[in-house]
């Protein structure tokens, strides 16, 4: 299994639509800061096809420490979460 990583990305866009490195660059920034944004003000964001990412609040729950097997409480949160839509699901089955 390869793992691919942002600049592996652009390099790919890059092949397949003739921008050049930095307008690509700037396009996929703009992306992930638009998408933060949204999360950060409790919007949910719909890529039809793709999937949504949307926010999601964990409730506090108690959790057990690993080394030392003593009880601590992980407070509550507020996590991004990303949900697959239909093409993306059925292209990687």
């Amino acid at each position: 299994m390869k793992n691919t990583n942002k600049d592996m990305l652009i390099h790919s866009i890059m092949d397949k639509t003739e921008l050049s490195k930095k307008d690509v660059g700037a396009v996929l920034e703009c992306m992930i800061d638009e998408v933060t944004a949204e999360l950060s003000k409790g919007n949910k964001v719909t890529l039809t096809g793709f999937g949504t990412f949307k926010v999601s609040n964990r409730a506090a729950r108690e959790g057990i420490n690993p080394q030392t097997k003593a009880k601590i409480m992980i407070p509550a949160m507020t996590v991004p979460k990303f949900t697959a839509g239909k093409t993306l699901k059925e292209a990687v089955k």
